[in-house]
């Protein structure tokens, strides 16, 4: 697994390449995301554009990223997801906690 960030005026994205899968990716995931927060990200936003697959793991780390930035009174949002990967986040309902995206635009608009 493959993460670059950058900061936004709003948020923090964090560029996903590579699957979030138990064992390969899911603790790249975490330590991205804590990695963010211990630089005063309150909003995170995933791009998932170059994952090509998620299993319950990288959906675990999803949930618990989400509250872990709620608490900090903070978001997270999730674009770029291909159908595929929006099927299988659709089927665990964990998508109804969490906000998805298609664009970029769009997610950092959200934060405003």
């Amino acid at each position: 697994m493959e993460i670059t960030m950058r900061e936004c005026k709003n948020a923090t994205i964090l560029a996903l390449r590579g699957k979030i899968r138990i064992g390969s990716g899911d603790v790249e995931l975490r330590e991205a995301i804590d990695c963010a927060v211990a630089a005063g990200a309150k909003n995170v936003v995933l791009d998932f554009k170059g994952v090509s697959r998620i299993d319950s793991s990288g959906m675990g780390e999803l949930v618990a990223a989400h509250k872990r930035l709620a608490r900090l009174d903070g978001r997270l949002g999730l674009m770029h997801m291909s159908g595929r990967l929006l099927d299988v986040v659709g089927a665990s309902q964990i998508v109804s906690i969490l906000d998805v995206f298609g664009s970029e635009e769009e997610a950092l608009k959200s934060f405003q």
